[in-house]
């Protein structure tokens, strides 16, 4: 894995492992992560990783529409 460094203001109170998730996170919504792999980078399990996406606004089933329709077709 590579390594990220970042630079927050001291006026910015967050915890390293609230950011991991918020990234791993989003990554995941984004489709740049698979869950198991955001659950790595968040460090957690994948099962307590997938229950704390909600926290972020993402849910667990990141299914695009856009393959949801062209699979009903071919259904």
């Amino acid at each position: 894995m590579s390594t990220l460094t970042i630079q927050l203001p001291d006026s910015v109170e967050i915890e390293r492992s609230d950011l991991l998730r918020m990234i791993a996170a989003r990554l995941y919504e984004r489709g740049v992560l698979s869950l198991g792999r955001a659950a790595e980078v968040a460090d957690m399990s994948k099962w307590a990783f997938a229950e704390i996406l909600p926290d972020y606004g993402v849910s667990v089933i990141n299914y695009p529409a856009s393959e949801l329709a062209e699979d009903l077709e071919h259904a």
